[in-house]
């Protein structure tokens, strides 16, 4: 059976050649990977990729409260596994493929690949937070994603820890303290976008991530 570590490292060749999907109008996987994934990770594993293919390619005219839906609904799917167990390091924010192909990561994993998701959908970036928050009943850090249908109205939140989209103010459970997106980094409110402090780059755990999509499009061309 393949570690973690190789399986890290496998994923991460065969996403070279998936993520210039996101540059056409279409997210197409090709068949060659497919099934080097299947061949790699097994057949469960390409059926989870053809499952989000078909998911990134729905109409971009369905209503906004349907993509949230199948997004959250898609990737809650996936198990939950701990950094540490998953890829032996703390901390580690794996990308949609590295998360969809080992079928497993944690909360920062399922609100980055809902993030990407829904940007692919045509859910502008403005609408969207990553939200870092205190998960007051299990007394611990979380992450969720935030979605704003107007700049000032209460956001709609997708988490892994529950199937049900609720408004903020359904979720005494969580205690909002920062988010983030691809445009900037807000101290968090409980209603309301929050105040904005600065660029997202400022988290070195985005930037890597964005450092690591950058160099699989550019190795794939």
């Amino acid at each position: 059976m393949l570690s973690l570590k190789s399986l890290r490292a496998k994923t991460i060749i065969v996403m070279f050649a998936c993520w210039t999907v996101l540059a056409s109008a279409a997210f197409e996987i090709s068949l060659q990977v497919l099934s080097r994934v299947e061949k790699e990770f097994g057949s469960p594993a390409r059926d989870r990729l053809e499952r989000w293919q078909h998911l990134l390619n729905s109409p971009k005219t369905l209503p906004e409260d349907k993509k949230l839906i199948l997004v959250n609904s898609f990737f809650n799917q996936t198990d939950f596994i701990s950094d540490m167990e998953h890829w032996g390091r703390e901390d580690y924010w794996a990308t949609p493929m590295e998360f969809l192909i080992t079928n497993g990561g944690d909360c920062e994993d399922y609100s980055i690949a809902k993030y990407f998701a829904l940007r692919e959908l045509g859910v502008s970036d403005e609408k969207l937070r990553i939200t870092y928050v205190k998960a007051l009943r299990l007394n611990q850090a979380h992450m969720v994603l935030a979605y704003y249908p107007e700049p000032d109205a209460e956001p709609l939140i997708l988490d892994n820890l529950i199937k049900d989209i609720k408004p903020g103010s359904q979720r005494d459970d969580l205690y909002p303290i920062y988010s983030f997106n691809g445009d900037g980094l807000w101290l968090s409110k409980q209603r309301g976008l929050g105040k904005k402090v600065g660029q997202s780059s400022k988290l070195s755990q985005w930037n890597e991530l964005n450092e690591r999509l950058l160099k699989q499009l550019q190795a794939s061309l």
